[in-house]
């Protein structure tokens, strides 16, 4: 059996090491370290002219600090989907509950209104809801194209008996793409659960030795370990 390979990114750099290595497409953010956010309309533009925008779904998160949102924050995750759109990526990562941990279905719909012909993919904010299933139907019943989730747990390999459920009970309404912690041995054993997809960052520091100094966060920056990438690839398609 054979699924797809997802490398999140964070700019042109790292796509084109992800396709190189054979990735068959990329989720593009910024600051992974929090969990990803809406990554800026020219690093959209520069990756889609790297790899070809169907290519690319990109993460649309306005902040950190979970999955609840107000109408503001709302609205704004629509105006950049319909951005996003705009420049043909095949797909948009977008996620919310209510504050009783369920599927916020007005934010939803909203954003897949937004999505139009785009794939709309469910992240891992079914991970955070002490209702997954109930999360994980109301996503087959508004016809969401996948779903990335660990099966709740650290890391994806963890919640593989959950992921193997979610499978089941999604059916074939619903792509259910592991990812969370996914390293390249992890995925025979991701595939075993019938997962359509994994996914993972495939992350490595760059070897830059300036300073960020003191106003500037951590020295160094993410990169894309394509070796991983490949190491995944050849798993995937085992």
């Amino acid at each position: 059996m054979s699924v797809a390979v997802e490398i999140a990114v964070q700019d042109a750099a790292g796509a084109r090491a992800a396709i190189a290595a054979g990735a068959d497409r990329v989720e593009l953010c910024q600051a992974l370290g929090v969990g990803g956010l809406t990554p800026s309309i020219g690093l959209i533009d520069a990756v889609c002219a790297a790899i070809g925008a169907e290519r690319v779904n990109v993460l649309v998160r306005p902040r950190g600090g979970g999955f609840v949102y107000d109408a503001e924050e709302i609205a704004l995750v629509a105006s950049d989907v319909r951005a996003c759109v705009a420049r043909g990526v095949g797909g948009v990562v977008v996620g919310a509950l209510d504050a009783h941990g369920r599927v916020d279905r007005d934010a939803l719909r909203r954003w897949q209104d937004a999505a139009g012909p785009a794939a709309l993919v469910f992240h891992r904010a079914i991970d955070a809801s002490p209702f997954p299933d109930d999360v994980l139907d109301v996503l087959v019943a508004e016809s969401v194209d996948r779903v990335l989730t660990s099966g709740g747990a650290a890391r994806s390999i963890e919640g593989v008996d959950r992921l193997e459920h979610y499978v089941r009970r999604a059916g074939a309404s619903v792509e259910i793409m592991a990812g969370g912690g996914v390293a390249p041995q992890d995925i025979p054993a991701l595939l075993r659960a019938g997962v359509g997809a994994v996914h993972l960052s495939a992350r490595g520091r760059s070897t830059s030795s300036s300073s960020s100094g003191p106003g500037g966060g951590a020295d160094g920056h993410d990169v894309t370990d394509a070796s991983v990438v490949a190491a995944a690839v050849a798993a995937a398609r085992g």
